[in-house]
């Protein structure tokens, strides 16, 4: 059962499910740049590091929880309230459907480390559309790689299942938890994989990076530092939060953190 009218949707906020966020600052950020909060201390939990490529799922310590809700009953996130120790910081919230980690920045062969990364095992619920146009694809570190500032070519498989390369740009000294997108080649819909990873250059320490894959939801943002802003179904475009889905922070910087980011999400089932 859809929510299909604002009587509906009334009488489902006012049964609503609250998920609460308070999430640390992180250090090290370039203005102009996506960061992922999965590391940051907090409400929930630091997210781990992972060892090996795995389809996530609200278990995940880092993920906002929430209820799963048996047919013909969905989830719609409905409203979040938000505020942030910075202002005008632009928050994500996004279903992590997989990620990996291993890749390392001190070398420049071929790197195949618990790769490729693919959608099996995700349901399609959470895929959403079958030319996968909704997935978002990162390069997201887990620790600091060298000073050398190098290109990536990640291999991939789009959705027409044809393969290509995408050549990622990667500032010196790329701090943990930062997060660089792979963007499909023109005329391609969608990513399905990412297959290799290859640098151009070996960046001079090792580090720790991986590839994950996620779904946008949800974004919002603040003008006043410290001042809570309340985003509503209509600005938020209601969207249905599948069962299982491992939903996670990401920020675009301002500055050179990310400040402190608190709030409260609601679920509306209907």
């Amino acid at each position: 059962m859809a929510i299909t009218s604002r009587d509906q949707l009334i009488a489902a906020l006012a049964n609503s499910r609250h998920a609460l966020f308070d999430k640390a600052s992180l250090a090290n950020a370039v203005a102009g740049r996506f960061y992922s909060l999965w590391r940051a201390t907090g409400q929930p939990g630091q997210g781990a590091i992972p060892t090996a490529a795995a389809v996530c799922t609200k278990a995940l310590l880092g993920a906002l929880p929430f209820e799963n809700q048996v047919l013909p009953l969905a989830n719609y996130m409905a409203w979040v309230d938000v505020a942030t120790s910075l202002a005008t910081a632009t928050l994500e919230i996004h279903d992590r459907l997989c990620h990996q980690g291993g890749l390392v920045g001190n070398v420049a062969t071929l790197q195949t480390t618990n790769l490729p990364l693919t959608l099996a095992g995700v349901p399609a619920e959470r895929i959403g559309p079958a030319d996968h146009s909704q997935m978002q694809w990162w390069l997201e570190w887990y620790s600091d790689t060298g000073t050398t500032a190098v290109n990536a070519t990640v291999a991939v498989t789009y959705s027409d299942e044809s393969s290509g390369n995408v050549v990622v740009p990667m500032v010196a000294t790329s701090r943990a938890s930062g997060l660089y997108q792979i963007l499909p080649e023109a005329g391609k819909s969608g990513i399905k994989a990412v297959n290799s990873v290859q640098l151009s250059a070996t960046s001079g320490t090792a580090g720790n990076f991986g590839v994950t894959c996620s779904r946008y939801r949800a974004g919002f943002f603040t003008v006043v530092a410290s001042k809570a802003e309340v985003f509503d179904w209509a600005s938020l475009g209601l969207p249905q939060i599948a069962n299982d889905a491992c939903l996670a922070l990401i920020q675009l910087c301002t500055t050179t953190t990310t400040g402190v980011a608190k709030g409260v999400v609601r679920f509306a089932a209907g």
